[in-house]
């Protein structure tokens, strides 16, 4: 996996991925109105019952994530919504070939999937079917959302369903070892009847019924299943599964601790009645982790009654273990150079959580490892949007000037030599954007007589940028008034060269 998700948080976990994408020719304002009216059903509650699924969306999603679903099944694509435009029945064949064509890119993991088609009238739209919805036009489609809630039940009764065949897994010793892509080549040929690869297979197996139930909202079994599966692999010394249990126990006590979320105003989601509140009712807050007795295993550990374990197991972490465990996880993913990704995603996760907690030091060593995880060859898009985040996670936990750092990094990023057309605008923006964290404002009237703040010469390092950035972006009006500004404000720190070279600049 090489495409890291740096909007990732510890609620995600929580949730069933599916992907809308554009099919053909489609206008891009008409697929992200549409895209947005499907995205605002992000939870649904199941008919019937007491539980809610979250819903996270993707309008692109790389197909060599999805490899790791297994790993951790949030990442695994289980909803396909297509949306496509087709305006006569003669359409109708190849825009149908192309919607199976679709669905084969995700096809290993796809519970269920719809086409939304606009446009098309007549015979072929009157058809009845439930994975296709014909629609007169983009501004004449009503029952969007309603279509999207019954897809998502749809995917609620096969994820539920893979939930009991998983849990109820009557295979014995035989239970299928789960793999990452990686793994696959240095399993062949080991010995499949030995204890040591028994237990491998039952505890990554005890972990994705682990994430299964937190995906299916049942929080508590969840927790349970996590407590072995942390148990069994660290018996066999899996370490790579094991970071993923330990990770799936702290993402199911942060959703118990943190019902609201832990990504912010945008991210804020509703407590689920089977989740922090049903715990509640179950469990005090704060528990600590105990071991499970072994004995409490089946012959192939993936017993589906967890009543028992639940009254022996203390099943949430408290507020400050599930820092101390995330610690763990990422020590164990540091371990595989193919993991870098989740060890990001991971780091960037226990930030989110830390700055809840108001824990700024402990939060900027999480940002300081992300910072030095090698992704190998990133393109310079990717590493634009790197630095970017990493300013707004500094941002958030309160480090200004460090967060200005990046955002600068970000912006010189922008106008690499590398890259083609250097983009000045979006420069010029970044650099904006960090004069507060190097208390640098462009008022005149904040400049007084012996009062300067913050670090001259950092500040007139950015001035010039913003001169010169300004001058490329073919603004020279703006670029005279940035190198006005500097010499009204920042004489007094200019040395005799640089004096003149700015009033030479100044005077051509």
């Amino acid at each position: 996996m090489s495409v890291p998700d740096y909007m990732q948080c510890a609620e995600d976990h929580q949730t069933v991925l599916v992907v809308v994408q554009p099919m053909g020719i489609v206008p891009e304002d008409q697929f992200f109105r549409i895209y947005k009216r499907i995205a605002s059903v992000s939870q649904v509650s199941i008919r019937d019952s007491q539980r809610v699924l979250f819903i996270r969306y993707r309008h692109h999603y790389p197909p060599e994530n999805n490899e790791w679903g297994d790993f951790q099944t949030h990442r695994k694509v289980v909803g396909l919504i297509s949306v496509t435009s087709c305006t006569t029945a003669k359409e109708w064949p190849q825009t149908s070939d192309r919607f199976h064509g679709q669905k084969e890119v995700f096809g290993s993991t796809l519970y269920d999937s719809r086409l939304l088609v606009f446009g098309l009238q007549g015979e072929v739209a009157e058809q009845q079917r439930t994975d296709v919805a014909f629609y007169p036009s983009y501004d004449d489609c009503p029952d969007v959302e309603k279509r999207v809630e019954d897809f998502v039940e749809s995917i609620f009764i096969v994820l539920e369903s893979k939930r009991l065949d998983r849990a109820t897994d009557k295979s014995g010793d035989k239970i299928q070892l789960l793999c990452v892509p990686f793994e696959k080549k240095d399993f062949v040929g080991l010995d499949t009847d030995s204890r040591h690869y028994k237990k491998r297979c039952q505890g990554r197996m005890r972990k994705h019924v682990g994430d299964l139930c937190l995906q299916a909202g049942m929080l508590q079994d969840a927790l349970v299943h996590y407590h072995m599966a942390v148990e069994l692999l660290r018996s066999v010394n899996d370490f790579l599964w094991l970071g993923a249990a330990l990770e799936g126990l702290c993402s199911a006590s942060v959703i118990f601790h943190y019902p609201g979320g832990t990504a912010g105003k945008s991210g804020a989601r509703k407590p689920g009645v089977s989740s922090a509140a049903d715990a509640g009712k179950r469990h005090r807050p704060g528990a600590q982790e105990v071991l499970i007795d072994p004995g409490a295993l089946t012959t192939n550990g993936i017993s589906a009654d967890t009543s028992t374990e639940i009254g022996r197991a203390k099943n949430c972490l408290s507020q400050e273990d599930i820092i101390e465990k995330y610690k763990e996880a990422i020590s164990y993913y540091g371990k595989y150079k193919s993991a870098g990704v989740i060890e990001l995603e991971a780091c960037i996760k226990a930030v989110r959580v830390l700055a809840i907690q108001k824990r700024a030091m402990e939060a900027s060593e999480f940002l300081q490892n992300a910072v030095y995880i090698n992704l190998g060859q990133l393109s310079e898009e990717e590493k634009i949007q790197r630095y970017s985040v990493l300013s707004e996670l500094y941002e958030l936990i309160g480090f200004h000037r460090k967060s200005a750092f990046f955002k600068r990094v970000a912006a010189m990023q922008c106008v690499a030599p590398t890259i083609p057309e250097p983009g000045w605008k979006a420069c010029y923006k970044l650099l904006l954007e960090t004069l507060p964290g190097y208390s640098l404002s462009l008022d005149p009237k904040d400049f007084s007589k012996g009062t300067h703040r913050g670090w001259a010469a950092v500040q007139l390092r950015l001035l010039h940028e913003l001169v010169y950035a300004s001058r490329r972006m073919g603004n020279p009006g703006l670029s005279v008034r940035h190198l006005s500004f500097l010499l009204q404000t920042m004489l007094d720190f200019l040395s005799d060269q640089e004096m003149f070279c700015d009033i030479h600049s100044y005077a051509v």
